[in-house]
Order: structure tokens, then C-alpha cells, then sequence
């Protein structure tokens, strides 16, 4: 038995497993592992369960649709590229970022005045069509400047940002191939249960393509990575590097996307997560269709039922998500939810945890009508909705397309609507677009642009909708302008800020 003086030193973090080399400017190579079969058909589509002796054949098969992807661009000096997951303020893991990743300036200071210097990291991902549809975690190509692709045959290729979706943490490239490419489909992670065996394959620590087997240890697991934690926990070795990489089932099926590690020290100790596929695949479908996600939205804050709050309100059991605020005007406040409800079912669906409820709204379509059955004053009662259309995700576009000779200023904007002009206390004679996010050592990073800055105005043209400032850069760029005019208003205070044009 390991005693507690032992164990209390031992302290997990959990990382993404994305290998990072600061000053690299090449790209890892890869390992040929085996002919590539068939291109007319999915690698995966007549594979027969595997016996436990050997995967060799499944590995063979299925591993031509893997690939590698190298991300380079400038990082600040003291800055390396480490793409992470949005961790809460004062996560637990937080220190070990900064020990791992990161260097004095963690947190920012004094960078501004710091030469720029290259950057490249390696990943993971896979192809799941002939023409060239790769798939892999948002936090891999995050911020990049150039993403490339390179085949399990050694070819590279120059890949396009097509959508990505920060929440479940994927992403869709799109290379132009000039002949089909071996592909790999995606299986029902629904059905997998724990004791599986599961095969995960990628780019660990930017070696080239590995493969590690393992089983499914647990499901349903929330790393607190966001609200629709749902992963599948796995032991089959992953490293940094194996981010965006697929997790096989042992029939060839994709049934997660392996995304992160829990481990001391940075390598694999037996406890990886997947994203599964169930939710990976609507993901992509959308991003492919859209190049955004669609999320349901109720309008509600809700907490977890602990013992005493289930007593006191009079219930049997813990099940169902307590509401602990309403928004004014949002689809639960016109449906009659009132804080104190419990919600027990959403349009049919059993909400047996507090953290059930964010995913199953997400995946309503906006417009539904459904029935909300809620406990209230001892007894359930049942409600109708209309559910909203998520207006803070959905709405985000990239001003900074990540083409190979794409334009771009550095900025994530989004439409101004009531959730934003609360977040950022954005009043409502207000017009523009929101800036959410600013890439670090952009041009609009050096213009001094922060998240919470309206552009109201590109050159003479007032603009409303992310698309409009991207038209209106574009228009700038064709007239070979080295910069573009925004108008920018910040605490209330307008002034004009003149960004260049990478």
C-alpha cells in the first residue's frame, strides 16, 4: 500500500498532448507503415472484430488514413505555442501550464516590447473522405499561421482552416489532393463500453506515426474542459503529439478522438480521454456544412443537487439540475422556469446530473418546441418551450482566415448581442462587432486591440456583422493597402486605430 506521505507529494495535471518544439522550423517526419489499400472504399469498412492475439491487420488497414499536422507561425519571446484548454480561473492545473508550457511571462507582462521568434508544433488527425477532409482538436491549430498535413506516406500539403468548434475542442482542415486519399469512418461510441478494446494511433511527440492499444477504463468523464465534457477515459498510451489523433474500436470504427492526458510529469501514466464519437460526428457535420456550430440555448444557470439541497426541497433523490438563475427574456423566463425549479426531463430526455443538462440543450435545434418537466413546491409540473439559438458561439467568425496566402489582422469577432453587451457592459445604443479574442503578436495585438473592443467602423463603411469586416479587409488588401482603418470605441470612448495587414 502506498502511503499517504508518498501520495501526497504526487501531484496530476492534466495536459493536452500536443508535442511543442519552440524553435523548430521543419516538420516531424513520418513512418511508412504499411501498403494503402483499396482507395474506392473507407480502410475501415470490412474490417472483422480483431482477435486479442494481434491488431497487426487492423493497424495496417486503417493506418494510411492517419495523418501528421505541423502548425508553425511567431510566438513572443518567453511565449511558447502550447494550444490548452480554457481552464477556470484558479484550476488546480493552472501552475503546471506555467511550469510546463510556458515561460516568466505566463500570465503576459511585458511582452509587448518582445522581438517575435518561430514557432512549430506537431499533432494528429485523420482523413474521412477521399477529397481530402481531415479532422482534428481545435487546440492543435489554434492560433496558427500555417498548418500542414503530412500523409503516412510522407506527402505534405498546405491545409485550410474550414471550422472549428472551441466547446468540444475539434476542428475541420481541408487539403486539395490531386488524387482520392485512404479514409477512415467514424463508429458508434455509444455502444462501446468499459473493457473494450481500443487502438489509438497518432504523432507522439512528434516521432511519426505510433500505434498503443489499450481498453475503455470509464465513460462520461468531465475533465472540467468545458460544458460538454463527456469523454471516454482510455489506458491505451497517449503522449503530447496524439492530440487530434483517432481512437479505434476492434472492428476499425473511429469511435473517439483522442485529446488529452492526466499525468505528473507530461507522458502517459495510463489515463488518457477521448472525445467520443457520437459527439465528434454532428460536431464535424456541422463544421463541414456551416463552418460553425448550432447550439440550442435555454437561459438558464443551473447547480448540481446535493443531499441536503434534495431535502430541503422536499425530493427523493439527487437526480435533475437546480436553477439558480433565469435570463430576462430568454426562452425559460417566457416558459415560466423560475429559480428553485429542478429540472428532471428536457423534451423527453432524463437530466440525471446537473452537467446532462448543457449537452442535451446544445443538441436541440433552435426553434424546437419542447416540454420541460421540472419539480416545484413538492410536486412535478410540466412546462413548454421554444428554444433559442445559442447567439454567442454561432455568430463567431475568423477575421484571421487561416489560408495559406490569407489576409488577416488577428482578431476572433463575433455579433454584439444581450448575453455580450452584459459580459462586457457594452451598452445598447451601441453598433459594431465584438472583438472576443486578439492573436497574440498580431497586427491587432500591436495596435493595443483588446477582447471587449467594438469595430463600428472599417474605413468609411459602419459594419454589424463579423463578415462585413472581413469583406471590407479584403477590399482593402485588393487595393494594396498595407493597412486598414477601424473605428474602434472601448469604455465608451471612440478613436480610430489604424491595423496592418499581415
Amino acid at each position: 500500500m502506498v502511503r499517504n506521505t508518498i501520495r501526497s507529494r504526487i501531484r496530476h495535471r492534466l495536459i493536452v498532448a500536443t508535442a511543442v518544439v519552440v524553435t523548430a522550423t521543419g516538420v516531424a517526419g513520418t513512418l511508412t507503415l504499411a501498403p494503402v489499400l483499396a482507395k474506392s472504399e473507407p480502410a475501415n469498412s470490412n474490417i472483422a472484430t480483431v482477435a486479442r492475439d494481434s491488431f497487426a491487420d487492423l493497424i495496417e488497414a486503417v493506418s494510411p488514413a492517419v495523418v501528421a499536422i505541423s502548425t508553425s507561425g511567431n510566438a513572443m519571446s518567453g511565449e511558447r505555442h502550447a494550444p490548452d484548454f480554457q481552464l477556470p480561473p484558479g484550476s488546480p492545473f493552472e501552475d503546471y501550464f506555467k511550469r510546463f508550457f510556458e515561460g516568466p511571462n505566463f500570465h503576459g507582462q511585458g511582452r509587448e516590447n518582445l522581438p517575435p521568434r518561430r514557432y512549430a508544433a506537431q499533432g494528429s488527425g485523420f482523413v474521412i473522405d477521399p477529397n481530402g477532409t481531415v479532422i482534428t482538436n481545435y487546440h492543435v491549430i489554434k492560433d496558427s499561421g500555417e498548418i500542414t498535413v503530412i500523409t503516412n506516406a510522407g506527402k505534405q500539403y498546405q491545409a485550410e482552416l474550414k471550422g472549428y468548434d472551441e466547446k468540444t475542442d475539434l476542428a475541420v482542415l481541408q487539403i486539395d489532393v490531386d488524387e482520392t486519399l485512404p479514409y477512415v469512418e467514424f463508429g458508434d461510441s455509444d455502444s462501446a463500453r468499459v473493457g473494450d478494446w481500443v487502438i489509438a494511433i497518432g504523432n507522439p511527440f512528434g516521432l511519426g506515426g505510433s500505434a498503443t492499444t489499450g481498453i475503455i477504463s470509464a465513460r462520461g468523464r468531465d475533465i472540467n474542459a468545458g460544458p460538454l465534457d463527456d469523454f471516454l477515459q482510455i489506458d491505451a498510451p497517449i503522449n503530447r503529439g496524439n492530440s487530434g489523433g483517432p481512437l479505434f474500436n476492434a472492428a476499425g470504427k473511429v469511435i473517439g478522438v483522442n485529446t488529452a492526458i492526466y499525468s505528473p510529469n507530461g507522458g502517459n501514466v495510463g489515463i488518457g480521454f477521448a472525445i467520443p464519437s457520437s459527439m465528434a460526428s454532428s460536431v464535424v457535420d456541422q463544421l463541414i456544412a456551416k463552418g460553425h456550430v448550432d447550439r440550442g440555448w435555454l437561459g438558464v444557470q443551473i447547480q448540481s443537487l446535493s443531499s441536503d439541497l434534495a431535502e430541503s426541497l422536499g425530493m427523493q433523490t439527487e437526480d435533475g439540475a437546480l436553477i439558480a438563475s433565469v435570463v430576462e427574456d430568454s426562452p425559460a423566463d417566457k416558459a415560466g422556469l423560475k429559480v428553485g425549479d429542478v429540472i428532471l426531463k428536457f423534451n423527453g430526455a432524463e437530466v440525471a446530473r446537473m452537467r446532462d443538462l448543457p449537452r442535451i440543450v446544445a443538441d436541440t435545434p433552435a426553434d424546437s418546441k419542447v416540454q420541460i418537466e421540472v419539480w416545484r413546491d413538492g410536486r412535478n409540473k410540466k412546462l413548454k418551450a421554444t428554444v433559442a439559438r445559442s447567439q454567442t458561439e454561432n455568430s463567431m467568425q475568423l477575421a484571421n482566415v487561416n489560408k495559406p496566402s490569407g489576409k488577416k489582422l488577428g482578431l476572433v469577432l463575433m455579433e454584439l448581442n444581450d448575453e455580450a453587451r452584459n459580459q462586457y457592459r457594452i451598452g445598447g445604443d451601441t453598433d459594431g462587432v465584438l472583438v472576443v479574442r486578439v492573436v497574440p503578436n498580431s497586427p491587432a495585438a500591436k495596435k493595443g486591440l483588446r477582447p471587449g473592443d467594438v469595430i463600428k467602423m472599417v474605413g468609411n463603411s459602419a459594419v454589424s456583422k463579423p463578415g462585413e469586416v472581413i469583406a471590407e479587409v479584403k477590399k482593402a488588401s485588393a487595393r494594396d493597402r498595407k493597412s486598414v482603418l477601424l473605428l474602434v470605441e472601448r469604455n465608451g470612448n471612440d478613436r480610430f486605430v489604424a491595423v496592418g495587414i499581415a
